[in-house]
């Protein structure tokens, strides 16, 4: 399990570890409480942006150089995910998201998120917010997809765009 409750957010008890589901999960003994933490996995944006004929690529400041990936950021409370990536386009690009298409939902398990993923086209010039240290662009027929996290995405729109061409 990812989380690390070790005490009820209500009552104060100390959590037990029981099968629920099939699954294991934390719950208050205190049945009156009736608190069950399930640990849900967290829901995940990710933009494939294409403007101008390519792709664009970030780097978070966190990340290792020549680190890029796709445009991400959490889906917010009553936001609908294809709302979501355009505001994550128009915050970290400062893009207008013309055309939002989605690719496909991915298990990323290494951080307990679930993506959605999106190919966006979009326009205007790009301004990075504070979060992007730099961005690439990179030509259509030069991505590649990579083997974690959004890449399988990129790997699944590279074969859709291949087999409509």
């Amino acid at each position: 399990m990812s989380s690390v409750y070790k005490f009820c957010p209500r009552c104060a008890a100390a959590l037990e570890l029981r099968l629920l589901g099939g699954l294991p999960r934390r719950v208050c003994p205190d049945d009156a409480c009736g608190f069950v933490h399930w640990d849900n996995p967290a829901p995940v944006v990710a933009a494939l942006v294409e403007r101008a004929g390519m792709i664009v690529l970030a780097r978070n400041h966190a990340w290792p150089e020549k680190t890029f990936g796709l445009i991400t950021g959490f889906l917010e409370r009553d936001e609908a995910p294809e709302q979501a990536v355009a505001r994550e386009v128009k915050e970290e690009l400062d893009l207008d998201a013309m055309a939002v298409d989605l690719i496909g939902v991915y298990p990323f398990a290494q951080k307990h998120e679930v993506i959605v993923a999106y190919h966006v086209v979009a326009s205007g010039e790009i301004r990075l917010n504070e979060e992007l240290a730099e961005v690439r662009l990179i030509a259509l027929d030069k991505l590649r997809a990579w083997d974690s996290g959004t890449g399988f995405a990129v790997r699944d729109w590279l074969q859709r765009r291949m087999a409509h061409s």
